[in-house]
């Protein structure tokens, strides 16, 4: 891993990496902010970056899920928290659930200080457990956001969206959802020129389709099976834009429409139809959370077709219209 650079010009990031975690998260991101380090030219005087990776343990020696491991440049507890940080990581951890009061206490101290704190995953526990998502909005995976509600009722919860920002405070849900959130702050640091160079080269979605979805939280809320209605609603899911009504849907599920609409009902709970809407409505509330894009783009985009369509469903749903719905609740 890359050791910090004393220049003003480095935009210095610290992980915080615990034991039995997903090693894709701290590998995956170093690439994203190491490509971006080579996307801007010699001449910039934009930030570059460099980071340091921490054990929460006094081994240097970071093992993984899988068994695969990772060298630390440090223990946590050797680094002060009191320094003023650029950005501090937390990447997710394995199935225990117990506290870890260290590290806990040493992330209070740092977000004190910090430009950023984020989590990835199940890194949220760890946030949490530090009352740094007390009374914010906030994401993990969508398998343990319930826990995550249930263990800290002070954290608002939401598990659809792939990243959420609440002032200096980024959480984002599964593994490869920190890749989506690694790049929106590549754009932010850098600009979109260099987060879009990042993205081509490792082929990822500089936003991902959906309207900023972890497309399993709506299935988990609503699907009964792994059949194939469960199947189609993931292919809803990553084809909004697309023309959905019950008439395709049914002959892509080989039945009459009829047949089809009871199954579906059956099996989500809500009319195909609706669902749709509601998955839409979904979509283009968490592109305007993050303003992506005008609301003709979010309204194309999320298959409402155009701005008039988009603000009928917002008024009959949220009885406010899409730009106030942006102002009240978009990032800054």
């Amino acid at each position: 891993m890359a050791a910090f650079a004393g220049r003003t010009t480095t935009h210095e990031i610290l992980f915080i990496v615990p034991e039995n975690g997903l090693l894709v998260e701290v590998a995956g991101l170093c690439d994203i902010f190491s490509r971006a380090n080579l996307a801007l030219p010699d001449s910039s005087r934009l930030p570059r970056y460099s980071w340091k990776v921490a054990s929460t343990t006094r081994k240097k020696t970071i093992e993984g899920s899988s068994g695969l491991k990772v060298m630390a440049d440090a223990h946590l507890a050797e680094l002060d928290p009191t320094r003023r940080w650029g950005t501090v990581i937390v990447t997710g951890r394995g199935p225990e659930n117990t506290a870890n009061e260290a590290v806990s206490d040493w992330l209070r101290l740092a977000a004190r200080g910090a430009a950023r704190i984020v989590s990835v995953c199940a890194g949220a526990f760890l946030l949490a457990e530090a009352g740094l998502l007390d009374g914010r909005r906030a994401t993990t995976h969508w398998q343990r956001s319930d826990e995550l509600a249930r263990r800290h009722p002070g954290v608002r919860v939401d598990p659809a969206p792939i990243y959420t920002q609440d002032g200096r405070i980024f959480t984002s849900g599964g593994a490869t959802a920190g890749f989506d959130l690694a790049l929106s702050l590549v754009e932010r640091d850098l600009g979109f020129a260099v987060a879009q160079e990042v993205a081509k080269t490792l082929v990822l979605y500089l936003r991902r389709p959906g309207g900023q979805s972890q497309f399993s939280a709506a299935l988990a809320r609503d699907a009964h099976s792994d059949g194939p209605i469960r199947a189609l609603q993931i292919w809803i899911l990553e084809h909004l834009k697309e023309d959905l009504r019950v008439e395709r849907l049914a002959r892509r599920s080989a039945m009459s429409p009829r047949n089809f609409a009871r199954v579906f009902t059956d099996a989500v709970g809500t009319t195909p139809a609706r669902y749709v809407e509601e998955q839409r409505l979904a979509a283009a509330k968490r592109c305007l959370e993050n303003r992506h894009g005008s609301i003709d783009s979010i309204a194309a985009e999320c298959g409402f077709q155009n701005a008039v369509n988009l603000r009928r469903v917002f008024q009959r749903h949220l009885g406010i219209g899409p730009r106030e719905y942006a102002e009240r609740f978009g990032r800054i």
